[in-house]
């Protein structure tokens, strides 16, 4: 099926589709990378160095792609990322559970035929815990450490109560916010002064300013997830960042401490090196997910795809291993799951395919996510996921960029 008007065939066209649609500033905010955005384009890139062994013939009639990760079962193995404030689209991170909750897959044979995932969800988000979990029941609830041990508990309780199944807690940045290409712009809030400095670029992008427009509301820069218990005192996105990196860094045993406290699922977001994976399982993790933080953390570290089956291997039989960052097609989640992973996380590509689409471009997102697995799985003579292994891939020698395994 080609693309049309209302339905895209890749991620790369939704990306396309996002850059027509959103003023320069956002749109250079979901691009963005550490400095020289090394790790940015190795994400994506380490992913084309690994080959598929196909079969023919005898191939599965059906193929199986359900799975659970931190004890909730999702239709194929695809989970969203948590990412912070989303002014690409008014309806923000509700839009996207709710096609999280049910995507149709633009099955021609079953037009019908929904899938649904989890969802993490920032703490920096731009929507509420409450708002997102009262549209989704598998919601993952992210948190960084920002503040006191009671502070960040809070958060997680509040979470907790909105009906989050687990947490989420990311460990990797080093606050670096250079960029050889330049930083975009980004206001502290949507008043007066930041509307006449943006106009230049919002004037140019007619069809985002018209979805603003009807809400009657200007794109919100606040995180309410953030606000001191029992207040609606959000403070804006980087007042939040500022309390984050002011924050005394979190110890193992802060994060022992903390997994204790919550009690449930749990995972430890931003894992590279097979050590720090070991460092979780002693701290109590359920999951891992191998990132770095989507290219955003030290410029020059290698693809997570390429640090996936070191800890895999390290770690695999013992917790949930998920694999995040440069992902976009389904091909790649089976790669990464030969790998060694369960599941991956997607961030930018959802992010443009709301930006494309709104909600209906995030269930697209999720649609290709699901279609190019199954198109993978029947290449390989697979009839499941569960199957997968590295004798399915054809992996280079200098892959993994270590000389320790």
């Amino acid at each position: 099926m080609a693309s049309t008007k209302d339905w895209f065939e890749t991620v790369a066209e939704a990306q396309r589709r996002a850059r027509r649609r959103l003023p320069k500033s956002v749109y250079y905010a979901l691009v963005a990378g550490a400095e020289q955005g090394i790790t940015l384009t190795d994400n994506v890139a380490a992913f084309d160095e690994l080959g598929f062994r196909p079969h023919i013939a005898d191939l599965p009639q059906q193929r199986e792609q359900t799975t659970s990760v931190l004890g909730q079962e999702i239709d194929f193995p695809v989970v969203i990322s948590p990412t912070g404030v989303q002014a690409v689209d008014p309806e923000g991170e509700v839009a996207v559970a709710r096609a999280a909750a049910s995507s149709n897959i633009q099955n021609p044979l079953n037009p019908e035929q929904t899938v649904s995932t989890a969802m993490g969800l920032s703490s920096f988000a731009s929507r509420s815990v409450e708002d997102v979990c009262a549209v989704h029941d598998r919601v993952f609830f992210q948190v960084y450490w920002a503040g006191s041990r009671d502070d960040v508990l809070a958060r997680a309780m509040r979470a907790k109560a909105a009906g989050a199944k687990a947490l989420i807690v990311t460990l990797d940045w080093t606050f670096a916010t250079r960029r050889d290409w330049g930083s975009p712009p980004i206001p502290e809030k949507m008043d007066l002064r930041a509307m006449m400095q943006f106009a230049p670029e919002v004037v140019t992008k007619p069809r985002y300013l018209l979805d603003w427009a009807r809400t009657g509301k200007l794109p919100d820069l606040t995180t309410p997830n953030m606000a001191p218990p029992g207040t609606d005192d959000a403070p804006t996105f980087f007042g939040a960042y500022g309390q984050w990196w002011t924050s005394p860094l979190p110890t193992w045993e802060d994060i022992a401490w903390l997994r204790e406290q919550w009690g449930g699922p749990f995972m430890v977001k931003g894992i590279m090196h097979p050590d720090d994976a070991r460092r979780a399982v002693d701290a109590g993790a359920s999951a891992v997910s191998v990132s770095n933080h989507g290219g955003n953390n030290l410029d020059g570290t290698p693809a997570s795809i390429r640090a996936l089956p070191a800890i895999a291997d390290a770690v695999g039989d013992q917790i949930e291993v998920l694999q995040d960052g440069g992902v976009r097609r389904g091909a790649d989640v089976v790669k990464a799951l030969s790998l060694g992973a369960r599941a991956c996380l997607i961030g930018r590509a959802y992010l443009w395919g709301m930006a494309a689409q709104g909600e209906r471009g995030v269930s697209n997102v999720l649609s290709i996510m699901y279609k190019g697995i199954d198109e993978a799985l029947l290449g390989l003579g697979k009839a499941s996921i569960h199957e997968l292994s590295r004798d399915d891939l054809i992996i280079p020698e200098s892959f993994a960029r270590s000389s320790k395994p």
